[in-house]
């Protein structure tokens, strides 16, 4: 099903080759004719804004090459457009027949996918994001990179794409030495299995580690020979590795639980065996120049502050390896043995410049060659505390993430319990995890993610505004009215009838789901479906007060379109990572 802006789009390009037959060799650069939204109820439903831009091709008044377009629209007006009007210098306001509204709504009733096609190519996608080290705990740092990146891998999925979600986890590296070395001679318990431990004690015995590391020549030693053990997988030194690794994943898999968080553990450790084939490939394209003793790339424009060429090493002058060259063999292995279409990166803005320098290596490295895989790093900005500064403890430590959820699970109690009255601890415990949840995360999720944003329990889980409370409590409230109508929505043989300004604004809204979700695959901002879902509650609730359901002579119609709007709801609110409430 082609969407509305996608056949308006179709229609008023054809109406300009029509209307200046003579020129349609220079009309390409403005095809197809630009077509969107509204921005206001007063300019009807659509807007096509090609007029100014055929003006400077075609060298003739804006209005005029309005009135000719429109002329053609209206004689071959069809059951779609209700009403064209000129505006300003030259803008097209297209208002659409509520007919044709209504019967768009019913055919998408019976549909699954609420009339999102599936793509023309299902195309392999893989969304790396959360990518926590081992050793540490998951911070508030880490918590847009799991959101963003789940709604994404979500969003993708709904689409119809086949999608791996990946967690690069930072499991490898010379840290490891200090704290087996040290859990071998002060908790060896801990690696018998007689003495169980929590990630909280590894945090604390990785800082102790490194105190004695720097104050003990002895203990410096022990340390250095464990990080040659682990490269060389000696046995009890690995299976110290393997503890480590398994305490760690056990605490971030609790958050990830409950944030409702998928994820496909890919260690750096697992492309050890590839890090030395990764140098010598890019040796072999002589890439690979010697500074310092370390193997080293000078990609072209890359500068320090200094103004001097900046090396991405590959390989340090130990021998060892590091991030870039973990990053290359995993760009290796995407392209090459996962066949990815599409990769996309979620992390921090700050690595902004790490992943610039590890595309164009692996460009010149010859990795894309003959292959169409499109590269997307996600960033986003920092979660900030209501001082404007980045969001810490009252002691001013990064707050732990797991710290953070409960925390709002406790404010979403607190305020469901207000509500519910009659409510069980039991059913407050319960829903209260669903909407503290949904709140951190549409918080997240509602903000452009490239900007930072104020962390707030309280503004979060108020029922106004644009949070998720206002969205769930629209949802909520369909539920109510099918509940009070005790029918069967499936049942009902009934049409959608649009007559009502707040019913044409509904039905109008949901048909543009669609066309939210087309916006996404292009700039991959979730914001914009959070948009969409918020003025859709609004909307709702517009329809919800001007339009009475329950007992009317469009009940039935009514209720149709309130089921919709509920299916929409919960769909974009899956899409975004969140769950709905039967009752708040």
């Amino acid at each position: 099903m082609k969407s509305i802006h996608q056949t308006l789009q179709e229609k008023a390009s054809a109406a300009i080759k029509a209307a200046f037959p003579e020129s349609n060799s220079l009309l390409d650069v403005a095809l197809p004719a630009e077509v969107t939204q509204a921005t206001s109820e007063k300019f009807g439903h659509y807007q096509c804004n090609s007029s100014l831009k055929l003006s400077k091709i075609l060298k003739i008044s804006p209005r005029l090459i309005a009135e000719k377009i429109v002329s053609v629209l209206s004689r071959d007006k069809d059951e779609m457009i209700y009403s064209l009007e000129i505006a300003g210098p030259g803008f097209i306001n297209i208002t659409l027949e509520p007919d044709y509204l209504s019967k768009a709504l019913r055919g998408i009733f019976n549909d699954p996918r609420l009339g999102v096609p599936f793509p023309r190519e299902k195309k392999k996608i893989i969304v790396e994001f959360s990518s926590p080290n081992i050793a540490k705990e998951l911070h508030v740092g880490h918590l847009r990179s799991t959101i963003i990146g789940e709604s994404l891998a979500r969003y993708f999925e709904f689409l119809g794409h086949d999608v791996l979600r990946l967690n690069h986890i930072g499991d490898w590296g010379t840290q490891f030495g200090m704290l087996i070395a040290y859990l071998k001679e002060f908790v060896p318990e801990v690696l018998t299995g007689k003495q169980s431990a929590d990630l909280p004690l590894l945090m604390q015995w990785y800082r102790a580690s490194k105190q004695t590391f720097d104050a003990d020549p002895v203990f410096k030693k022990k340390a250095q020979l464990e990080v040659i053990n682990l490269q060389a997988k000696e046995k009890s030194t690995f299976d110290a590795w393997k503890k480590i690794c398994e305490i760690s994943e056990r605490a971030y898999q609790e958050i990830y639980d409950l944030l409702d968080v998928s994820l496909e553990k890919r260690g750096e450790s697992s492309y050890n065996e590839a890090l030395p084939k990764i140098v010598q490939l890019l040796e072999e394209k002589n890439l690979v120049t010697l500074s310092g003793g370390a193997k080293c790339i000078f990609l072209e424009g890359y500068k320090n502050q200094e103004g001097n060429p900046l090396p991405m090493i590959i390989q340090k002058s130990d021998g060892g390896y590091n991030y870039s060259t973990t990053d290359m063999a995993a760009m290796y292995q995407r392209i090459n043995r996962e066949k990815a279409d599409r990769i996309i990166v979620v992390t921090d803005a700050g690595q902004r410049l790490h992943f610039q320098m590890i595309v164009d290596a692996a460009t010149k490295a010859g990795f894309f060659e003959n292959k169409h895989v499109q590269f997307d790093h996600v960033t986003f900005g920092v979660v900030l505390g209501p001082d404007g500064k980045k969001f810490k403890t009252r002691s001013g430590e990064t707050e732990k993430l797991i710290d953070l959820i409960e925390k709002a699970i406790d404010y979403a109690k607190v305020t469901l319990r207000a509500r519910l009255e009659d409510a069980s601890q039991e059913e407050i415990s319960e829903l209260a995890k669903v909407l503290g949840v949904d709140a951190i995360k549409y918080a997240d999720l509602s903000c452009h993610r490239n900007k930072d944003y104020v962390f707030s329990y309280e503004r979060m889980l108020k029922f106004e505004g644009n949070t998720a409370a206002f969205l769930l409590y629209a949802y909520v409230r369909i539920q109510g009215i099918k509940r009070k109508v005790n029918k069967s929505i499936d049942g009902l043989n009934a049409s959608i009838t649009l007559k009502h300004p707040s019913e044409i604004a509904l039905g109008l809204h949901i048909l543009q789901f669609v066309e939210t979700l087309e916006m996404i695959e292009r700039d991959l901002l979730p914001h914009r479906l959070a948009e969409y879902l918020y003025e859709l509650s609004e909307k709702f609730h517009a329809f919800f007060r001007d339009c009475q359901v329950v007992s009317s002579p469009e009940e039935a119609s009514r209720l149709l379109l309130s089921e919709l709007t509920s299916r929409i709801l919960e769909k974009g609110l899956y899409i975004l990572g969140l769950k709905t409430m039967s009752r708040m």
